[in-house]
């Protein structure tokens, strides 16, 4: 039995905006680029490709080839005003009164928060036979440090985690982790990045890359670095960059009391990248983006997940203004794994992320995406996933903003005859009382079936969360 690796596949990354030469530019570079920062790793859940994720914009996007890039902006930027908040999308803008204030020391500024919350979880093991609900609280302490600086930049971020469950002591788990990043303006065109983390996380029991008898969470150890370098030609903006991520896992328990040894879970990812981007106009351009990778994870003995493959796609930017924006691409993706069992999955590849802000007020996401993965438990499998989602974020008032979204993904297995089909929502209700706190309430809902019954479930998750920010 096994569980997808979800966590090899991508993380999550926050919004950012354009750094240009100017003062305004800069300062709204900094404060878009706080979301990047603020995003915590969060358990794995159903899908192989996350529900919710944020935008990524130059020069971020030199780490993230397949993001959409904004077009650029052909405005003189010394006489270009700064972005109002209203023509920021909803969720990453900060209206005046309610940013957060920080500690300045010298050239740094310091934001420390506090989370507390709870939810309730219908189907804690999702489980297709036996479902067991349960409360657990949440605490997470976070600090923020950035520098000022007019030029260059570094970011760190260190968050830690603590769940703790009423009636299931065995789903209790602690998280930690440290992300830092920095950029070099080398020439006014030419940006270096850079990027890391180093962190214990946990995945949660039931999710998909945990054992399916597990009671424990699984515990894990990741250290990850990534470097770009990015220029731009007028128009033209190139990209290059490489990474590598190492996860560490332990041991976790099983239902019977034994030991699961996760150790064929180990492993390392080395991947090289690059993109083009080409702008026609404000409103039209092209991108070119491949990202080629090397898995070196252990797995089982006669079942190595070692692999090779690569992905590329090309398509066309979008920029109609505040209307609509994004990108839709198409391509090829393969990935050949030494298991023969598995052998080589590839074929057409595709990717759509689209932004429709119909009112100030109203931001509605479309996305598709396509990926290939592979399960790291007891066996050895690779999974090409496809996913549709669709969201909206709506800023009810200056202080009040309303989210919701939806997916549907397929999951085809390799090396075993299973499908599943995906089905999820997210709401969610964020109310900022003022700079210094919020609260947010959220219902999330998985639904999963499998054309191997243990692998089915359903669940509902409920919480609510107080946030104390300086």
């Amino acid at each position: 039995m096994k569980r997808i690796k979800a966590g090899l596949v991508s993380d999550a990354f926050g919004g950012r905006a354009w750094l240009a030469i100017s003062e305004d530019r800069a300062v709204c570079f900094v404060a878009t680029a706080t979301a990047f920062f603020m995003l915590f790793v969060s358990q794995a859940n159903a899908q192989a490709i996350p529900l919710n994720n944020e935008d990524v914009a130059p020069p971020w996007n030199a780490l993230q080839v397949f993001a959409p890039t904004p077009l650029p902006d052909f405005r003189d930027p010394d006489n270009s005003d700064p972005v109002p908040p209203e023509d920021m999308p909803v969720r990453n803008r900060q209206q005046p009164g309610y940013e957060p204030v920080g500690i300045r020391y010298g050239s740094w500024m310091f934001n420390p928060s506090l989370l507390g919350g709870g939810f309730f979880d219908s189907n804690v093991f999702s489980s297709s036979t036996t479902k067991h609900s349960d409360i657990a609280a949440v605490v997470e302490p976070k600090l923020r440090a950035h520098t000022l600086w007019e030029r260059h930049g570094i970011d760190l971020k260190l968050d830690a985690q603590s769940m703790i469950y009423n009636q299931f002591s065995s789903l209790n788990q602690d998280n930690i982790s440290l992300k830092g990043s920095g950029w070099l303006d080398v020439a006014r065109d030419l940006k270096v990045l850079g990027s890391f983390q180093v962190a214990h996380l946990n995945e949660g029991v039931g999710t998909l890359s945990s054992p399916v008898n597990a009671i424990s969470p699984t515990p894990y150890n990741l250290f990850s670095g990534d470097i770009a370098v990015r220029k731009e030609f007028n128009r033209l903006a190139a990209s290059i960059g490489m990474g590598v991520k190492s996860y560490d896992y332990q041991s976790t328990q099983a239902q019977d009391g034994s030991i699961i040894n996760q150790d064929g879970r180990d492993g390392q990812i080395y991947t090289v990248r690059g993109r083009l981007d080409y702008a026609f106009s404000p409103f039209l351009g092209w991108f070119a983006s491949v990202e080629g990778n090397q898995r070196e994870v252990r797995g089982t003995p006669g079942h190595t997940l070692d692999s090779s493959g690569y992905r590329a796609l090309s398509g066309v930017t979008l920029g109609r203004a505040n209307l609509l924006s994004g990108e839709i691409g198409g391509g090829y993706v393969s990935q050949q794994f030494d298991d023969p069992t598995i052998g080589t999955i590839s074929g057409p590849s595709y990717h759509a992320s689209l932004l429709w802000r119909p009112t100030r007020l109203l931001d509605i996401r479309a996305r598709a995406e396509q990926l290939v993965t592979e399960t790291s438990d007891t066996s050895s499998n690779g999974v090409l996933a496809n996913a549709f989602q669709l969201g909206a974020d709506y800023e009810l008032l200056r202080n009040v903003v309303i989210s919701l979204a939806g997916g549907y993904e397929t999951d085809r297995f390799f090396g075993q005859t299973r499908k599943d089909n995906v089905t999820s929502t997210d709401a969610r209700v964020k109310y900022m009382l003022n700079r210094f706190s919020s609260v947010s309430v959220y219902h999330r809902y998985t639904d999963r079936k499998s054309d191997i019954p243990t692998f089915s479930y359903e669940k509902h998750l409920v919480g609510v969360n107080v946030t104390a920010q300086f």
